[in-house]
């Protein structure tokens, strides 16, 4: 079973930034992709995304990582935005408490919109400004734990902990994938001699479809 889409990479894997404006996920994106932080960032107006390449247990892997607004009018690109996305970066604000109580409705959101088995984290952005700070990383780490999700505090202005961010949620898809290529494996191998076929297609089609995203 391969998913290796052309000779730059062996896996395409498309990752989500969600969480309400303001909260800096473009300059996480920017950070993580160019390493460059604007403190004159604007608010992203629909969607734009950013790529980069890195290694993952050896292998190489091109994130394609999604950015949109957390505007309330650009609630119509929803399902277009989610669609083929393996990873998931739920951002708030730690100096803005409704940021982070608004996390709920993202995460309904989010798996409202998105495949079941997306790999998520929760992330508490501008942590550089503690002297500010309304919700403490206990309450962060409290929320992530019941809601099954990895947690971070984050600061892209310093570039603290956004690398780590990403890789850990690459490193989450890329061992589900083959957690998943392994068993279609054994699967195959397992067919009965007597003539018995077991398919795999559909499992195989939806491995496909649920792990790699289209440019």
């Amino acid at each position: 079973m391969s998913y290796k889409v052309d000779n730059e990479y062996d896996y395409l894997f498309k990752v989500v930034l969600i969480g309400d404006s303001g909260v800096g996920k473009s300059n996480i994106l920017s950070r993580f992709t160019r390493n460059e932080f604007c403190l004159e960032s604007k608010s992203t107006i629909g969607v734009e995304f950013a790529t980069r390449t890195l290694q993952v247990e050896g292998k190489t892997v091109k994130a394609q990582i999604w950015d949109t607004a957390g505007q309330e009018r650009y609630r119509a690109i929803t399902s277009a935005y989610y669609r083929g996305a393996v990873g998931a970066l739920l951002v708030y604000d730690i100096t803005k408490r409704q940021t982070y109580e608004n996390v709920q409705r993202w995460l309904r959101e989010l798996r409202d919109h998105a495949d079941s088995n997306i790999v998520i984290m929760l992330a508490g952005n501008k942590a550089d400004l503690n002297h500010l700070r309304a919700v403490q990383e206990k309450e962060g780490e409290g929320l992530a734990e019941k809601e099954g999700l990895s947690f971070l505090e984050t600061s892209a202005l310093e570039a603290i902990n956004v690398e780590r961010a990403f890789q850990t949620i690459l490193l989450d898809i890329y061992q589900i994938i083959s957690r998943k290529a392994l068993a279609a494996q054994e699967a195959a191998a397992s067919v009965p001699s007597h003539g018995t076929t077991i398919q795999v297609d559909e499992f195989h089609n939806s491995v496909k479809k649920t792990t790699c995203c289209s440019t």
